[in-house]
């Protein structure tokens, strides 16, 4: 049986309810009735207010900010949506967790994005919609449909039509190795230079800058990474381009965690800016820090959750435009 095309709704946990109404706005909806709250004991309690038999659910929740309360959460509201016949279930995780721990690096750890990756699919989920996957490997965890977004074509539109910069006169840099296929396809989007930081990380959470690969001298700069977690390496990474004669240096990303000491690291740094997404909510200081910008997904996620429902085609929201 087809699914009802009228019948979808979108839900929010608690984890980032200002994107989720930004989503559902784009779409001309609002987001579905429930009680999300907790007992006395500090157990989730999740009941919803509308009737789901054979809808197509979708679950908006990032997995930031209070991690393993905001995964349970997800998991149980996926368990009631189930026990209450939902067609289909999606996850829609704008930052997923835990993603770094991608494989055994070391004796005796755990593979937390598999574990995360399993309690998904168990707790009743049958497709995953998120963005900017650490590990494009991830989605090879799950037995279920995972479309795996972009952030690329919204930074790139950004840049585009950005006053006061030349994109004649711009260098992508890639803060590691790793993360050089994401700065390459955003050089060549814009037409720019490409130069990459090369560091050791003698332990975790500790980077030590060694040098800059490729031309940066007089250039106006962009750091192009997936997550800015404490912002020591961005930071080392700025500090470095400046010392090679950068002009000016901007850094985008699509996952700010902004953790530890990372605002104060780079309020006293020569970075111009940092652009980061709404995947995962700015609050306190995080959103007072003037040298971060704020570029939204909510459109993306929107078209992507159309287009689901409606069983079309995700891969043009991948092509920049």
């Amino acid at each position: 049986m087809d699914l009802n095309h009228d019948n979808y709704l979108i839900f929010s946990g608690s984890s980032n309810l200002p994107l989720a109404e930004k989503i559902v706005q784009h779409l001309g909806k609002t987001l579905g009735k429930a009680k999300l709250g907790t007992f006395s004991d500090g157990e989730i309690r999740f009941q919803s207010l509308e009737n789901v038999r054979g809808a197509d659910v979708f679950v908006v929740q990032s997995l930031t900010l209070d991690i393993n309360f905001h995964i349970m959460e997800l998991l149980l509201m996926a368990d009631a949506f189930k026990r209450a016949s939902a067609r289909r279930i999606t996850a829609v995780i704008p930052y997923y967790a835990y993603a770094r721990q991608d494989r055994k690096d070391r004796p005796r750890v755990a593979i937390s994005a598999k574990l995360i990756a399993d309690l998904l699919e168990t707790s009743g989920f049958s497709r995953v919609l998120t963005i900017d996957l650490h590990a494009n490997q991830i989605q090879g965890f799950f037995n279920i449909p995972v479309d795996n977004l972009i952030a690329l074509p919204t930074v790139i539109s950004y840049f585009k039509n950005m006053e006061g910069i030349d994109l004649d006169n711009v260098v992508v840099v890639s803060p590691d190795a790793g993360g050089v296929e994401r700065a390459r396809l955003f050089s060549q989007e814009i037409h720019a230079g490409l130069a990459i930081a090369y560091k050791s990380r003698p332990e975790p959470g500790v980077a030590r800058l060694m040098h800059i690969i490729g031309d940066v001298q007089g250039k106006d700069t962009i750091i192009v990474d997936d997550i800015i977690d404490t912002a020591g390496t961005m930071v080392q990474t700025v500090h470095a381009l400046k010392d090679k004669g950068a002009s000016r240096v901007f850094a985008v990303c699509t996952h700010g965690l902004f953790s530890g000491e990372a605002i104060e690291r780079i309020e006293n740094s020569p970075l111009e800016k940092v652009y980061v997404s709404d995947s995962i909510p700015l609050k306190g200081c995080k959103a007072e820090c003037k040298k971060i910008g704020v570029l939204s997904v909510s459109d993306l996620f929107a078209k992507a959750i159309n287009s689901i429902h409606e069983e079309t085609s995700v891969s043009e929201l991948f092509l920049v435009k």
